[in-house]
């Protein structure tokens, strides 16, 4: 049973960057995506960053795009998603997830606040 723990999140000024990250333990083995998904306060969740656990193609939402990146330690199991620049809109509770082959759902973990304060 794969787990994910994100950590990182915290109180940051606009302007400012902060390194999520999401480590997974677990049957890692069966992982083949992950990605960062966000839920502002009284707004529905949505994707942020995506990325091919093996080959390690991404993908980004428009809104953040050149201004995050999502990037993978195998090795570590671990995920990341830098945010510079951040911006009041990117408050939210930021969450990872993992797909697994035979798995027709996604695992998440519990999620990390970031307050982007203006």
């Amino acid at each position: 049973q794969v787990q994910l723990v994100e950590s990182g999140g915290g109180l940051v000024q606009a302007g400012g960057s902060l390194r999520l990250s999401c480590a997974a333990s677990g049957g890692t083995s069966s992982i083949y995506a992950m990605g960062w998904f966000r839920r502002a306060p009284g707004q529905e969740r949505e994707s942020v960053a995506t990325i091919n656990w093996s080959g390690g193609t991404t993908s980004y939402a428009d809104s953040v795009k050149g201004r995050f990146t999502i990037s993978k330690d195998n090795a570590k199991n671990t995920m990341f998603l830098q945010m510079n620049p951040l911006n009041p809109d990117d408050t939210s509770v930021y969450y990872c997830a993992a797909r697994r082959f035979g798995k027709s759902s996604a695992t998440w973990g519990p999620g990390t606040p970031v307050p982007v304060s203006s």
